[in-house]
């Protein structure tokens, strides 16, 4: 549930990113990130922690609050209630790239496909952090097309929990941990 909520608001982001939802896209994407990539990701941590798993809890807590924060920058700058300046916005997103980086070493004890989840996010953030930083838009693009790998990848690894459980044999592979 979490890596679905993860991998649709990611995907929508990241279009917005590179340009394809022009226009109307941002009035998608939040609602988006505070319905789904939000809210159910912070449900989804909680369950995590009360099942004892720190590394769900801090990964789907954390990316949840990413969505509501995202979602709140762009009410609130909207509204002109913050103003959001692109070397402050690049230093977050470097910052959620820190996060992301400790998530992924976490991460090597988890199937092949899962660590590849989060050391693409790392560098989607870190590449939309420099993007925003300098201005360079072709950097930015670069992270909106790292964005799409990295939810493709998070779309399989949610379909494959998902098939894998419902058929109670492994349909898709998620490939063995690298520790």
């Amino acid at each position: 549930m979490g890596l679905a909520a993860f991998a649709m608001t990611t995907t929508v982001l990241s279009l917005y990113n590179l340009g394809v939802l022009a226009g109307l896209g941002k009035t998608m994407v939040i609602p988006l990130a505070i319905a789904y990539g939000g809210l159910i990701q912070l449900f989804v941590g909680m369950w995590e922690a009360k099942a004892g798993n720190t590394f769900g809890f801090t990964a789907f807590t954390s990316y949840g609050a990413f969505w509501i924060y995202y979602a709140l920058v762009g009410i609130f700058s909207t509204a002109g209630i913050v103003t959001a300046e692109p070397v402050t916005a690049g230093v977050v997103l470097v910052l959620w790239g820190f996060l992301t980086f400790y998530l992924w070493i976490a991460s090597l004890k988890a199937n092949k496909a899962t660590n590849l989840v989060f050391l693409f996010l790392f560098i989607t953030f870190v590449l939309l952090g420099i993007g925003d930083i300098s201005g360079v838009v072709a950097v930015t693009n670069s992270g909106g097309f790292m964005g799409i790998v990295t939810a493709a990848v998070a779309w399989y690894v949610s379909a494959a929990n998902v098939i894998n459980d419902g058929l109670g044999k492994q349909a898709l592979p998620l490939g063995k941990p690298f520790k």
